[in-house]
Formats: structure tokens, sequence, C-alpha cells
């Protein structure tokens, strides 16, 4: 059985938290409420942390095919 690493369970992790407070974003909005500022940042910024990894997961895959 194939140990999983510290980074691929920090990417599950963020991956769970962003879908989570992206619902939740929704959910206010679709109730009717005034979602805070801060909520929309998070989803951003927890984004843009998967969009590195995985770009970052591309090059070293990349490395390895041509290096």
């Amino acid at each position: 059985m194939k140990q999983i690493s510290l980074l691929d369970s920090l990417r599950v992790w963020a991956a769970v938290t962003g879908v989570l407070l992206a619902l939740g974003y929704f959910g206010v909005l679709l109730a009717g409420g005034e979602p805070t500022q801060t909520l929309p940042m998070l989803v951003a910024a927890i984004g843009g942390f998967e969009l590195f990894l995985y770009a970052q997961d591309l090059w070293l895959q990349r490395s390895r095919r041509h290096g």
C-alpha cells in the first residue's frame, strides 16, 4: 500500500476546506444574507494555493521525464 505524503494530505485538506468555504459563501447568498469580505478572500487564497501546487506538480513531472 502506498504511503500518503504530508503534501498530498495537505492538498486534500485544502481542497475540502475550499469547497466548504465556497458552499458557505453561496449558502449565505442564497439565504439572502450579506457575506463578509473575508470569505471570498479565503476561497481565492485556497484556490490559488491549489493552483500553485498543481502547476508545481506538473512542472516536477515534466522535469522527471525530460531531465
